[in-house]
């Protein structure tokens, strides 16, 4: 049995994996469920599941929360201070980071201060301080399961593979909901539009980084760190039938690549059982429903964000904490109609210029850094929406 904590249970991938964990009873157990203001459901989940614990962040929500639960067994916290400690307890085995931002950053290392296994949804904890984040978890031996389906993907590829043997690793991408379409097209898009993927069912902010391409561009630099790679052995290849959900290419020239139709529980599921395999009821991938898989190149001129990124991680130090903040303010405002789809990019390149490089940051220059970069892109934005009236 399998005692589970579940940062960001309310979210598309915190549902999702409550979901595999109902449907395997005899392995996996609930042992702690966080979210941070959506109380409602939190309550909902934790009468069903009937954690020892559940931590809101949002304070204001603790007395909803609370009173709610008052007639249960279970602990009751509040705030990210109180996320920190919980996560450490010794009755957790492993931790599920599905915070989404770097929101999730402190938590996960807590957890892993804490000694406990990560299966890691959060993939801007790698993208901000992933050099950190990598060196402790090897100094707490803690092993980091990715649950991202491209990294999940190499990650199953990587099995049994020594590392000194692999040429490159290929991030798949669907290409999204605006696959194809060129910039006069994407300058009128809105939010409604983009968040209609084509493939799969996911979060809103996450769902707006595939439409833009800078999901793949935030995958990358989390690959780098993850698999300990050079940036010039990660490429990026469109495949639009999201069947195939990464690859990797060793030095004797053969490819090994992760094939199952696009369902976010398949990696949930990796993450929490491995290293077994566990059996499931979803649906099967059937060749003869797909009699041609496709691939094409990125077309980074168009989504400009998959360039941003790289020379982000080019740049190095703390300039992809940079990239992540300076997204996270303009995907916020795009989702509210505030910003238009190209200008995204324009704001999180004028932000990466603005937030002096610092090539080997500690956490606190990280939270420096974002906080920074999220100012500067937050006055761009001010000024954007002036310039229109």
């Amino acid at each position: 049995m399998k005692r589970i904590a579940i940062l960001g249970s309310t979210g598309s991938v915190g549902t999702q994996a409550l979901e595999v964990i109902g449907a395997h009873p005899d392995l996996f157990e609930v042992e702690m469920l966080s979210a941070h203001s959506n109380a409602a459901l939190l309550i909902e989940q934790a009468r069903k599941f009937k954690p020892n614990a559940v931590v809101v962040t949002d304070e204001s929500k603790y007395k909803e929360v609370k009173d709610a639960l008052m007639m249960l067994p279970i602990k009751v916290f509040a705030g990210q201070k109180s996320l920190q400690e919980v996560v450490k307890w010794e009755a957790i085995d492993t931790v599920l980071g599905a915070i989404v931002g770097f929101a999730g950053l402190h938590s996960i290392m807590a957890a892993i201060d804490g000694g406990k296994r990560i299966a890691l949804a959060n993939k801007e904890t790698l993208v901000v301080a992933g050099e950190l984040v990598m060196q402790r978890a090897a100094e707490k031996n803690v092993a980091i399961i990715p649950v991202d389906s491209e990294h999940s993907a190499i990650f199953q590829c990587m099995v049994g593979e020594d590392i000194a043997r692999v040429e490159k690793m290929i991030l798949t991408a669907s290409g999204g909901p605006f696959l194809g379409r060129k910039p006069n097209y994407l300058v009128n898009v809105k939010a409604s539009h983009a968040l209609q993927h084509p493939n799969w069912n996911m979060g809103a902010k996450i769902s707006i980084d595939s439409a833009s391409l800078m999901n793949k561009g935030l995958e990358i630099i989390e690959a780098k760190w993850l698999f300990g790679l050079r940036n010039e052995q990660i490429e990026v290849v469109i495949h639009s039938q999201s069947v195939i959900h990464s690859m990797v290419q060793f030095t004797d020239g053969s490819i090994k690549a992760q094939m199952g139709l696009p369902d976010m529980k398949l990696p949930i599921q990796y993450a929490l059982a491995f290293p077994q395999r566990i059996p499931n009821a979803y649906k099967r991938l059937d060749f003869k429903d797909f009699p041609s898989l496709t691939f094409e190149a990125a077309d980074y001129k168009t989504f400009r964000n998959l360039a941003i990124a790289r020379e982000a991680l080019q740049r190095g130090g703390n300039a992809p904490c940079v990239l992540n903040a300076a997204n996270e303010v303009v995907v916020h405002a795009f989702l509210q109609n505030k910003v238009g789809f190209l200008e995204m990019s324009e704001m999180i390149e004028k932000t990466m210029d603005m937030v002096p490089l610092i090539e080997h940051p500690t956490m606190d220059d990280y939270e420096q850094s974002d906080k920074e970069a999220r100012e500067y892109a937050t006055e761009f934005l001010k000024k954007s929406q002036l310039s229109i009236y």
